[in-house]
């Protein structure tokens, strides 16, 4: 078996920056368990599956420990293969995943994803967040597979040095620490322990959480953001109703073959 294998850096307009994902072409669906091996091997945050469906593709997600349902930037780097190496003639790229059929769109080096909104809502503080952080937040917001703290200023969450095991205890999804930003509408900082990622680079998912809550807290619909991770990445969010445009560069770093008996 051969498998063609692409690895692009996501929200990123280099080499080196942003959230590397890995992209498998396929031809038809091996086991389940042959693609989380795949993925833990790669011992990416995300290694995105990818095979043709009608006009669309069925497009699937892995982390090293488990297939997940929605994932930002291993779409944004899906999408770049497919217009870069597969259909170069094309400016739309429609994926059919676990979240439904979510469409990219090409505009120069610009791709601009539109994903679901998932506005989070207030909540109490989970018993023991403050500690797992290290530091309390000013408020707590939750959404389906995502728990956002807010924080005062950007400082603040570039600061936080989280404890990774008792994050893991509390939450087995994203947990999101924000504040306004000061060269951009937000900030933020994501770990998902949980799910085998200590701190995800960028975090494309969170912004479908992040970006409505920044969008009703300013009153504007149009935002930029940046992940503040150590390789950092910078995304524009627009607030649509229910979707939430997500946009971003990528930056190819390799490509090869996987090959299997």
């Amino acid at each position: 078996m051969r498998i063609p294998l692409y690895q692009v850096d996501a929200f990123a307009d280099r080499a080196f920056a942003g959230n590397p994902a890995a992209v498998c072409l396929l031809e038809e669906w091996p086991a389940d368990s042959l693609l989380q091996a795949i993925a833990l091997e790669n011992n990416l945050s995300e290694t995105a599956f990818l095979a043709p469906e009608g006009l669309a593709w069925r497009l699937r997600w892995f982390t090293p420990k488990v297939e997940v349902d929605l994932c930002g930037h291993a779409t944004l780097a899906s999408a770049h293969v497919v217009f870069e190496h597969v259909r170069p003639e094309t400016q739309k790229v429609e994926f059919e995943t676990r979240s439904g059929r979510l469409t990219v769109y090409r505009n120069g080096p610009v791709l601009s994803m539109e994903f679901p909104a998932n506005p989070p809502e207030a909540a109490a503080e989970p018993e023991g967040l403050a500690d797992a952080l290290g530091a309390a937040p000013e408020a707590v917001l939750e959404a389906p597979f995502i728990c956002v703290a807010v924080f005062p200023d950007e400082p603040s969450v570039r600061a936080l040095d989280p404890d990774f095991r008792r994050l893991a205890a509390l939450n087995g999804g994203i947990t999101a620490a924000t504040a306004p930003g000061g060269e951009v509408d937000f900030v933020s900082r994501c770990f998902a322990p949980g799910a085998g990622i200590d701190e995800d680079p960028v975090t494309g998912s969170a912004h479908c959480a992040l970006a409505p809550y920044w969008a009703d807290r300013l009153g504007k619909t149009a935002l930029t953001a940046r992940q503040v991770s150590e390789r950092g990445g910078r995304l524009a969010c627009t607030v649509q109703g229910d979707r939430v445009v997500i946009s971003g560069r990528a930056a190819p770093y390799l490509s090869g073959t996987i090959e299997l008996p």
